[in-house]
């Protein structure tokens, strides 16, 4: 039995020994990208990543996403809803992570339309038609052109914008970024530099609004 209660004495430290240093390696994660934040926004927000939001907000959320993730799909309006809720405090910055085979074809077509100053709303057309093209066992990305026109935008000029090669460097760009970021999946959510250590729903609202909290008195 002595043997049994030292076995169980050693099993719990261990758990509470792993507890604290998982709790301490998270405190440290949020530390560090909180200060790369500060000092180093670049990693989080490049020149060419699109935004959207008041300039003025002091609750930055950005996103690093994968056209072709369903889950990307599912946060977007969740995401849109917090900002709704809290008019000119919140930024939405994307970033990109294609990790999905050939996603980086609609990462193409998404910086092709902004050139034609449509986004934002071919996002959202890519998002709403994702279950006819980004199936994970039958991707067929050709597909996305019958959907596209729901934006408004000029296919043939899509088509030549879409190989301009500074786009290439952009995804590079981005994808390095994720990488120094230790984002391995999408989507993956920093607010004010911090990351999203559990991921869900609530989990991302919590982050975002204690940043509101620290940020906005009332």
């Amino acid at each position: 039995m002595k043997k049994y209660a030292i076995f169980g004495t050693a099993c719990l430290a261990l758990i509470l020994v792993f507890v604290a240093a998982s709790s301490y390696y998270k405190k440290q994660q949020a530390e560090k990208f909180g200060f790369m934040a500060k000092e180093n926004a670049s990693i989080f927000i490049r020149d060419h990543s699109q935004t959207l939001g008041s300039d003025d907000a002091k609750v930055y959320i950005i996103e690093f996403m994968d056209p072709a993730c369903e889950t990307c799909a599912a946060f977007y309006p969740f995401v849109k809803k917090m900002m709704a809720a809290n008019p000119g405090r919140i930024k939405l910055v994307l970033r990109y992570a294609p990790f999905h085979e050939g996603a980086d074809y609609f990462v193409k077509i998404l910086e092709a339309a902004k050139k034609q100053g449509k986004y934002w709303e071919t996002l959202e057309v890519m998002y709403k038609s994702q279950s006819y093209w980004a199936s994970h066992h039958n991707p067929q990305p050709q597909k996305i052109w019958r959907f596209l026109p729901m934006a408004g935008l000029d296919l043939e000029r899509i088509k030549q914008d879409m190989n301009d090669p500074a786009i290439v460097n952009i995804i590079a760009q981005d994808l390095a970024d994720a990488k120094t970021l230790n984002v391995q999946k999408t989507p993956g959510f920093f607010a004010n530099g911090k990351p999203l250590q559990e991921f869900g729903y609530q989990q991302l609202q919590d982050l975002v609004y204690s940043e509101l909290k620290a940020n906005y008195s009332n």
